[in-house]
């Protein structure tokens, strides 16, 4: 299972060994300034937004790596039953949204609230993930004349 880590001014998740070959990825590094929101996901299931780019999908089982979307990448490590401790990202950082799950929800909450004591650049605007922006929509071809 892959965890996250806060040093001095950056935030690091690490994938576990598999997870490391799965996804074709050592580490992911993020500046702590680049940290948005950080938020406690009770239903793993929610953070999958977009298609595997790059990783390991098995349904009811485990989602690690690369999931694209419209307005860019997530990196994520979830399994079923765990929370998920999600850290979005400003616009600007390799992702948007970084998602680990972790033990239980007491450790979900721990990790959340240091990371949120790290990060100097948090957006306290709301406590709740934002959705994705709806892409723009090309403009209806004329109708048909009636005859």
């Amino acid at each position: 299972m892959a965890r996250m880590r806060i040093t001095a001014d950056r935030l690091v998740v690490r994938p576990s060994w598999w997870e490391r070959a799965a996804t074709r990825r050592w580490q992911v590094v993020v500046p702590l300034s680049a940290v948005r929101r950080v938020v406690v996901e009770p239903d793993w299931w929610r953070v999958l937004r977009g298609s595997r780019a790059r990783g390991l999908q098995i349904p009811g089982a485990v989602c690690t790596g690369e999931l694209r979307h419209q307005a860019g990448r997530d990196f994520v490590s979830v399994r079923p039953g765990r929370p998920v401790v999600c850290a979005e990202l400003w616009p600007g950082a390799p992702f948007l949204l970084l998602a680990v799950s972790v033990r239980d929800l007491r450790e979900a909450e721990e990790a959340a609230a240091a990371l949120r004591r790290a990060a100097p650049r948090l957006d306290t605007s709301t406590p709740c993930r934002q959705p994705l922006p709806v892409p723009e929509e090309p403009e209806a071809p004329p109708a048909p004349d009636a005859p």
